[in-house]
Order: C-alpha cells, then sequence, then structure tokens
C-alpha cells in the first residue's frame, strides 16, 4: 500500500464538511470562533460530534464535558445530542443565556 492508497482510504472514511461556531465562553476558552472540519463517516449526530470534539483532551475536554450546560444549534435551529448532521451543515456550541 502506498501513500496514494492511505488518502483513498482517508477520504472515504470521511463523509461530510461541517463548520463548527463556538460562542461566548467556548469562544473564549477554546481560542477560536469557527471551524471547518471534515467528519468521520461514524459522526452523524450533534452528540457524537461534541463527543468528537471533546476526545481532543485538555480545554476541549473540559469545556465540552457531558456534565457542563452546553447549547446545541443545528442550522441555526436549537437542537440536541440525537439530531442529526451531515455535508454542509452548521452546527454551534454555546452556553445556556440566562437575562435579567
Amino acid at each position: 500500500m502506498d501513500s496514494s492508497d492511505l488518502e483513498k482510504g482517508r477520504a472515504r472514511a470521511t463523509t461530510s464538511q461541517v463548520t463548527v461556531l463556538y460562542f461566548a465562553r467556548l469562544r473564549e476558552a477554546l481560542g477560536r470562533d469557527a471551524e471547518d472540519l471534515a467528519l468521520p463517516a461514524d459522526v452523524r449526530t450533534a452528540g457524537a460530534l461534541r463527543d468528537l470534539l471533546r476526545n481532543r483532551g485538555g480545554v476541549w475536554e473540559t469545556e465540552l464535558a457531558a456534565a457542563k450546560p452546553v447549547r446545541i444549534a443545528v442550522n441555526q435551529s436549537m437542537a440536541n445530542v440525537n439530531t442529526a448532521i451531515g455535508a454542509g451543515d452548521e452546527i454551534a456550541f454555546f452556553p445556556p443565556v440566562t437575562g435579567g
């Protein structure tokens, strides 16, 4: 197997490109407001994406921990961990908003 075979395998292993947005404390902690991400084939829900990002470790693991309150929107509609995601979607992560 040569490097071109490896590249072909990687291309098959990803299903779609999405845009991920981070707001408020997440933007500050993660040091970015957005990124384009090629999803592995097994990442098909917003929850699976959160797990993928959390597996980066460090601040990612801390800020996106299951116990931390984080809201999710897919294509500007409120979503939950079971919401399906796919090619071209925009997924936003943000802390709950409170008013006073």
